[in-house]
């Protein structure tokens, strides 16, 4: 026992999601394109400068590390859902553009109340002196229990709770991303730090089980990273946990012998973050790569790369339709010991 007092989660005041006023609703989010005509004169228009070219070059590395059958991982701040672009990672998700996708705790909670109410976000001022920010009582046991099913079935947390969307049969599969990426057999991975996120404020939160789920996800990543020459990882949104564990995960595959050489990496941001631009942009792709740091809003930045992507507008001329990868499932990766010898700058 510690010695020092805590307080009683038992006695928490949850209330329901049907009282709680939430600040996005699924009717007001991104639509994924239906043709691409009118579009692709609109991307061959912007210039070939600074932003523009950098954006353009994205697209490109995309698409390309598709045509190769490498994969592409976006690394999902909570933002980018909340802004209402699920629906485009989940279109790329279901046309093989998108191979994987990291989240953290926030991220998997709107994910999990769009795919089960297609709303979320709350007003955090208005509740928080009144003692009910965070308390909905059926987002924690939702999220709470996808994680001890993770345990139980040696799962990590972003697969179970994929599943347990699916198996909610209400349309999970238009709005949450974690949902479709189980559907199509794409490694979906959930990073939690505890203490950050609502559901850990209620007692249905068991800290070993979110510690044991969350820690497979970061080998789940670490897999997926060490196939990741000639691939693209984005960074959407997060300015501090994502890009932290995406440097550990590809730490690891690097120390496995796992090469880096023509990877591309890119952070989508509102303004330019340290660990963001080290983490992601800079380190990993030293004498190996590309990165690219675009800074802007991102209801309005990445429906145009996701525009490209799915029009193929982005696409180089000559360039293949995208291959799609064989899910790594239930494998465990053996690294042999061979680097690249252009790598030794990393």
């Amino acid at each position: 026992m510690s010695r020092y007092p805590e307080l009683d989660l038992r006695r928490v005041r949850s209330h329901s999601m049907k009282e709680r006023r939430s600040l996005v609703a699924a009717p007001a989010f991104y639509r994924p394109p239906a043709g691409s005509s009118s579009f692709r004169s609109f991307w061959d228009s912007l210039p070939e400068i600074l932003g523009a070219a950098d954006l353009k070059a994205v697209a490109r590395a995309m698409l390309a590390s598709r045509e190769k059958g490498r994969p592409v991982i976006a690394l999902c701040g909570a933002h980018v859902l909340k802004t209402g672009l699920g629906p485009g990672l989940i279109r790329l998700i279901e046309r093989g553009i998108l191979t994987g996708v990291a989240t953290h705790g926030a991220g998997a909670i709107h994910d999990a109340e769009l795919g089960l109410w297609g709303r979320t976000s709350e007003d955090v001022a208005e509740g928080l002196h009144r003692g009910r920010f965070g308390m909905v009582r059926e987002t924690a046991d939702f999220v709470n229990a996808a994680a001890r099913q993770a345990c139980e079935r040696g799962e990590g947390m972003g697969e179970a709770l994929g599943r347990a969307l699916l198996s909610a049969d209400r349309g999970t599969r238009r709005r949450s991303v974690l949902a479709a990426a189980y559907a199509a057999g794409a490694p979906a991975t959930v990073h939690v730090a505890i203490g950050t996120d609502v559901v850990h404020q209620h007692p249905s939160f068991d800290g070993a089980a979110a510690g044991e789920s969350s820690a497979r996800d970061f080998r789940i990543l670490a897999a997926q990273l060490f196939r990741i020459p000639g691939g693209t990882v984005l960074n959407l949104g997060s300015a501090v946990l994502l890009p932290e564990v995406f440097l550990k995960a590809f730490s690891v595959a690097r120390n496995l012998g796992g090469s880096a050489r023509g990877m591309t990496t890119a952070t989508f941001d509102f303004m330019k973050q340290y660990r963001a631009m080290e983490n992601v942009v800079r380190r990993p792709t030293l004498g190996v790569g590309r990165g690219y740091y675009l800074v802007g809003h991102h209801e309005i930045l990445l429906p145009l790369l996701f525009h490209a992507c799915l029009t193929g507008a982005g696409r180089a001329s000559g360039s293949r339709r995208p291959a799609r990868d064989k899910p790594l499932k239930g494998k465990t990766v053996t690294a042999d010991r061979t680097r690249d010898k252009g790598d030794r700058r990393l």
